[in-house]
């Protein structure tokens, strides 16, 4: 049986890490090399840093900071934000990185999937998916959330997946920030069918949040990040209620 994994997540926005409620209302969270160095010792699995203003910019990914941190991690480490095209993932990699999370480019332009996992493989490709509660389903949002797509969260997962998707980072922007627990609902619509890892991410407030996202949601990984930044509990903590519930984590 494979271990589940905790992630901490970095979403930085200029060079500086934040985290906001539904997406919103962002406040500082400290710096990005000093808490995935931190995160590492507390014993994550791999961390993600998400460069949230990059597509609302239209700029690329801060190589630089992902230059840096990639140098002081030796987890799994994850990049997202600004990468529009199969060089720029390149770029990203180059600069350290295990693997590239891509969400509005490849909205705009699927091709871009199929195109990356083709150049670097398809264990290199996470595909981010941000959606909302809508009609009775799901919608997905581009833009770091800001954009409705029209799309169906189920559907688009399925298509990336079928692109060349090694993972998908779901995010519910219901949930996020309100420390209120993972969409179950939304994940077991996903999980249920994926073949590939799927990580939950929005809503983690108690370590019994993230038992839920494996046992009752299927999630293969948990991804959080106010109830680390902010000293909620360490990742370790999570660790050891998540094994005294049964579930398999590893241990540093």
């Amino acid at each position: 049986m494979l271990a589940k994994r905790i992630i901490p997540c970095l979403d930085v926005a200029g060079g500086r890490v934040v985290k906001g409620v539904h997406f919103e209302v962002l406040r500082d969270a400290g710096d990005p090399v000093e808490l995935a160095a931190m995160y590492e010792q507390q014993g994550a699995d791999e961390i993600v840093l998400l460069d949230i203003a990059a597509s609302i910019e239209e700029r690329d990914t801060l190589l630089e900071l992902v230059s840096r941190t990639s140098e002081k991690v030796f987890v799994p480490f994850t990049v997202g934000g600004g990468v529009r095209t199969v060089e720029d993932m390149g770029r990203v990699l180059a600069a350290g990185a295990d693997k590239v999370s891509v969400n509005t480019r490849a909205l705009a332009e699927p091709d871009l999937i199929d195109c990356s996992a083709k150049a670097f493989g398809s264990q290199c490709v996470v595909v981010a998916i941000d959606a909302k509660r809508s009609n009775g389903g799901w919608q997905v949002y581009s833009h770091g959330g800001r954009t409705p797509t029209g799309r169906n969260a189920v559907d688009w997962a399925r298509e990336a997946v079928a692109r060349g998707a090694g993972e998908l980072l779901l995010t519910s922007i219901d949930t996020d920030g309100t420390k209120r627990g993972y969409d179950i609902p939304l994940l077991r619509q996903i999980c249920s069918w994926s073949p590939v890892p799927v990580v939950a991410s929005g809503g983690a407030g108690e370590p019994e949040d993230f038992r839920k996202a494996f046992d009752e949601g299927g999630a293969d990984a948990a991804l959080a990040a106010s109830v680390f930044h902010y000293a909620t509990f360490t990742v370790g903590y999570v660790k050891d209620y998540l094994l005294r519930c049964g579930v398999h984590v590893r241990l540093a």
